[in-house]
């Protein structure tokens, strides 16, 4: 029996690819700024209709140099408990401080309403993260942020082709990040995007990522995170079918809510005038007990979902004095993102469901 694991690589047409490569072996040019990385910017621009955009080499890096490119570069960041570490490390890697605001239990997202109280005269920023794809409460976000004079960046690696209220969710917050990464519903095999609205701030992302000088001309302390042209070509290649793939996976999105015991099992909330990228297939158990009881018997039919998110940042044990943040800790230890791709077979998913109504 064949091994199904929670996500799936999508690789375009070889041929496709391989009519980028061709160019690369014929221009020799294939990194600093080359032809197809120009034009999968421009096209990404254009597909997500963003003011400003600007690839870099992965979303971790991303966030980094969000942080850097609104000059922050100490104090206290709020910040969500319930995401892949990399949010919280990117804090810390840029010599602040995470300050975890717990999350809300329907959405998954940072909770808004818990946010002020968390707010002291250290706080220089929120960082919150578009849990899943999901987005979180962009407007009373702004609203704390412009009242105490913070700026937001949005962790929205998971949230490409996500759309709330006719935007992109990349299209809020001061800054916005992606991953790129080669399990999300868009990929470049590793890349990230920083998005932005000053063109300042835009023009400083550009020196950040390219060592700080244009040319022979130096103006800021940067680092290295240029894309390739290998990147783009496997970007171009999947931008061009990203729509029909998100078809696809809306399809199985839509036989997993057939099948499953959906008066049962969690799932984030959907809001109103928001358009879903499905990225992935999140499912919350009554207890921690339930959950591994369904992944002991999905792993032995050889299916492999995974604990996304756990642990809850706030008990990473390299921490000092986090409070705890209990929805996001019980949540954390009953999830388990199902199986999710643009391929998934009818079969499985009937297995899927089959495994989790006898285990709950």
């Amino acid at each position: 029996m064949k091994k199904t694991f929670v996500t799936k690589t999508y690789l375009p047409e070889k041929e496709k690819f391989q009519t980028y490569i061709d160019q690369l072996w014929q221009t020799g040019h294939i990194t600093n700024h080359g032809p197809l990385l120009m034009k999968l910017e421009q096209e990404l621009k254009d597909f997500l209709n963003v003011d400003h955009f600007q690839f870099v080499t992965n979303g971790t890096l991303a966030l980094q140099i969000a942080l850097r490119a609104l000059d922050i570069t100490d104090g206290d960041i709020i910040t969500t408990p319930f995401s892949y570490v990399a949010t919280t490390t990117s804090i810390l890697w840029e010599r602040c401080n995470p300050v975890f605001v717990d999350i809300d239990p329907t959405t998954f997202c940072i909770d808004a309403t818990k946010i002020e109280a968390a707010i002291t005269r250290k706080t220089v920023a929120i960082m919150a993260v578009h849990v899943f794809g999901y987005p979180c409460a962009v407007e009373a976000i702004e609203d704390i942020a412009k009242r105490h004079g913070l700026k937001v960046i949005y962790d929205a690696a998971h949230a490409f082709g996500s759309v709330y209220k006719g935007r992109s969710l990349l299209d809020y917050g001061d800054i916005a990040t992606c991953s790129f990464h080669a399990t999300k519903v868009f990929h470049t095999i590793e890349g990230g995007a920083v998005i932005c609205h000053d063109p300042k701030i835009n023009q400083y992302i550009s020196l950040l990522k390219s060592f700080g000088h244009i040319g022979d001309e130096y103006f800021e302390m940067g680092i290295n995170a240029k894309g390739s042209e290998f990147q783009a070509a496997m970007g171009l290649c999947n931008l061009a079918d990203f729509v029909e793939v998100q078809k696809k996976r809306e399809a199985v999105a839509t036989k997993y809510n057939s099948v499953l015991p959906l008066d049962k099992i969690g799932r984030p909330h959907m809001p109103a005038e928001f358009s879903y990228n499905n990225a992935y297939y999140p499912a919350v158990f009554a207890d921690a007990a339930t959950r591994a009881e369904v992944t002991k018997q999905l792993n032995a039919n050889n299916i492999f979902p995974r604990r996304y998110f756990y642990p809850s940042l706030n008990t990473l044990p390299y921490l000092r004095n986090t409070a705890p943040c209990p929805v996001s800790e019980s949540i954390a230890s009953r999830i388990l993102c199902l199986p999710f791709f643009d391929t998934l077979e009818d079969d499985i998913i009937n297995n899927i469901a089959r495994i989790i109504k006898t285990a709950v």
